[in-house]
């Protein structure tokens, strides 16, 4: 990338441009360090700046997308969101140094690393369908690997949140190599068994180096040769590779033609990974899924954004427990007294009463004991 090509920084509040990370369709990545806490972490800024209320929409809806599953650990956290000084929303997310997608280009993984990311994506996926969010570009570029190695998904910015799709730009966008057919047709712009497929066809990738239905002439691979191909989803097993039969029929099964005779969910695509992982031999890889109630659901996305109000009670825990036990004690809907506080001097007369009979009691059988009374 040449110098005047290069995207600009935008200056953000509290981080310190680093250097450029990589650049898409919408967005720029750039890496930055944090000032508090000290840490360095990836930004992800739109290329133009706000201006038009679906603009501001789609990014909503990614860092919102992202914010509620970035409890997931097979997806990206997200640390905030905002607007830059010169009116571009970013996002500032963990920092990942490496891509699934660059170490695998020419180069194959191992099928145990690739069976490992399957099930953890397919976690990461299944989370997200039960939250009721569609990534719809699942494509190797968009996994990457954490400080630890471990895989994670990133990218939501074209996902389908809750029903609400972003703008038309970003609707009809799509990775061909990756995207089912009924995707690529314009059929359908994201359903559970399109994702089923973007993830096999994603793992295959890893797999054999290159994408599905790539051909070895790049004079075969224009974008509507490599549609064509797609739309027959005439699967080729992973060529050279030695035992793959059971892993490329797993990979056959959810890159079907037919949307109904894939996996009917992540789930059970990790299940057919994770017999995979036992029937060769591997370590089985836990598959992570985070409750639908524990992935917290904005209350209404419609709603406009403000400022938050914090309320706190000024009552003291003592007050509060008064103010429980003097409704505990309170008339029911029948008016019938359930119970009243004793008056202190009542109170002190029972206790005393009590008293004396149990001294009374105690004289009694003392006096019983030494024949006192004869």
């Amino acid at each position: 990338m040449s110098a005047q090509s290069q995207p600009l920084p935008p200056r953000i509040t509290g981080l310190g441009y680093v250097r450029p990370l990589g650049s898409g369709g919408f967005a720029d990545v750039f890496q930055y360090e944090q000032d508090m806490p000290r840490r360095i972490v990836a930004v992800k800024v739109l290329k133009t700046a706000v201006r038009e209320a679906r603009d501001r929409s789609d990014f909503e809806s990614e860092a919102d997308a992202m914010a509620r599953l970035s409890s997931h650990p097979s997806i990206v956290s997200i640390y905030s969101a905002g607007v830059s000084s010169d009116g571009r929303p970013y996002l500032t997310m963990e920092f990942c140094p490496e891509s699934m997608r660059v170490l695998t280009i020419g180069k194959p993984a191992p099928l145990a690393v690739v069976l490992d990311a399957g099930v953890r994506l397919a976690g990461a996926l299944e989370t997200a369908h039960q939250a009721g969010i569609m990534h719809r570009d699942i494509k190797p570029s968009n996994v990457l690997l954490t400080t630890t190695g471990r895989p994670v998904l990133t990218d939501f910015g074209i996902s389908m949140l809750q029903n609400q799709f972003a703008s038309d730009d970003k609707r009809h966008a799509l990775s061909i190599p990756w995207a089912a057919p009924e995707v690529n047709n314009g059929a359908s712009t994201g359903t559970v068994a399109s994702e089923v497929w973007a993830l096999g066809a994603t793992l295959y990738t890893f797999a054999a180096g290159f994408s599905p239905f790539e051909h070895a002439e790049r004079a075969q691979n224009t974008e509507s040769k490599m549609k064509a191909r797609i739309y027959q989803a005439k699967y080729q097993p992973i060529p050279g590779a030695q035992g793959y039969q059971p892993f490329d029929e797993v990979l056959r099964t959810s890159m079907s033609a037919m949307p109904e005779r894939r996996f009917s969910s992540m789930q059970e695509f990790a299940e057919a990974l994770r017999t995979l992982q036992r029937s060769y031999g591997f370590d089985v890889t836990p598959l992570d899924l985070v409750r639908p109630d524990w992935v917290a659901p904005a209350a209404d996305f419609s709603a406009p954004r403000g400022p938050v109000v914090t309320t706190v009670r000024t009552a003291t825990r003592a007050q509060q427990r008064a103010e429980l036990r003097a409704q505990q004690l309170s008339e029911n809907s029948d008016g019938v007294l359930i119970d009243r506080p004793r008056s202190p001097l009542k109170a002190g007369l029972i206790g005393a009463g009590i008293g004396v009979v149990v001294a009374g009691l105690a004289v009694t059988f003392a006096g019983l004991a030494f024949g006192w009374f004869g």
